[in-house]
């Protein structure tokens, strides 16, 4: 009973640090897996490092082609950032109404 007892704050601090660090981040990986799936060519993108542009093309090899205005540019699908494309269109939609 008293190794139970010795290991007991151990076992509550794996617990906490599972709900609180390691879920959220699976579940925000899920979300980013699912976003870089559900792209689709036309939608208005920015990439991680705050690039906005438009999607022309999807590649099977993972990349993508952006039109911007300097141009065309070829980024891997994971340099796009699900955070800031969704506020860019959430703005869009409200600014739309």
């Amino acid at each position: 009973m008293e190794q139970i007892q010795s290991f007991l704050p151990i076992i509550l601090l794996f617990g906490v640090m599972y709900l609180f660090l390691i879920r959220p981040q699976m579940k925000r990986q899920k979300q980013e897996k699912q976003f870089v799936k559900e792209i689709k060519t036309g939608d208005k993108v920015v990439t991680k490092s705050g690039l906005h542009g438009k999607i022309l093309s999807l590649n099977d090899d993972g990349t993508c082609i952006l039109e911007t205005g300097a141009g065309k540019m070829k980024y891997e699908r994971s340099a796009l950032s699900m955070e800031m494309s969704s506020k860019l269109n959430d703005n869009k939609l409200i600014e739309k109404k």
